[in-house]
């Protein structure tokens, strides 16, 4: 399967008006923003736990990273809330699922085959001061890909170029980008070159951004 495969083209996805699909696991269900491949995939994705579902378990071969959009996501390793963001890399393994249901954006595949690093953080908590109206947390960095999280004051701007591509998603209120209105769940993707031009609405915005990456977009090794 291939969806928004061309990393050459700009993307924007309102997650909010896809219908969500069943994935192998019964109360687990998806809605897919980019996919190359079947169930081993490169993909990025939202993720939907009913409460009390949970899926096997299993061994990220070429890792995961995510973000808890809403409710509790657990497995062995602890609970995580609501802001949390994960970073399990290739040869990592758990059981993940949730007692009270849980909403989570998702990256598989997408990791340096050699990266053992793994944590969790509270994205707001690692917010800086903001700078004209804008605070920012540096989530994690290397040589790949620079990933941050944003607090944007209401009708503050929000600019932002990177070489290696860039790719946003709204946790909470809204942005004009390019003539694009994002909103909570909007899903952007700039190609390599572009730059982010962006302009807060009237409630500010909450945005985890990644930048550099889409220079290594490839299927997953299987």
């Amino acid at each position: 399967m291939e969806l928004n495969a061309d990393f050459s083209q700009r993307v924007v996805v309102h997650s909010d008006t896809l219908e969500w699909q069943a994935s192998p696991m019964p109360g687990v269900d998806r809605r897919m923003l980019d996919r190359i491949g079947g169930e081993v995939a490169r993909a990025t994705t939202i993720v939907r736990y009913a409460p009390d579902s949970k899926f096997s378990a299993h061994t990220h071969t070429g890792g995961e990273e995510f973000i808890v959009l809403d409710g509790v996501f657990q497995d062995e390793h602890g609970d995580f809330p609501e802001g949390t963001y994960v970073r399990n890399p290739p040869t990592t393994a758990h059981t993940p699922g949730s007692e009270p249901g849980t909403t989570i954006f998702v990256k598989l595949w997408q990791f340096d085959m050699d990266d053992r690093t793994q944590f969790r953080k509270n994205m707001a908590d690692e917010l800086a001061a903001p700078v004209n109206g804008v605070a920012t947390a540096v989530l994690h960095k290397d040589d790949r890909e620079t990933v941050t999280y944003h607090h944007i004051d209401a009708g503050a701007t929000f600019e932002l170029a990177a070489e290696g591509g860039i790719e946003a998603l709204m946790i909470g209120g809204e942005m004009t980008e390019s003539g694009d209105a994002l909103r909570k769940g909007s899903w952007l993707r700039i190609p390599e070159g572009g730059a982010l031009n962006a302009v807060a609405g009237p409630n500010g915005a909450k945005v985890w951004v990644k930048t550099g990456h889409l220079p290594y977009a490839k299927p997953p090794v299987v």
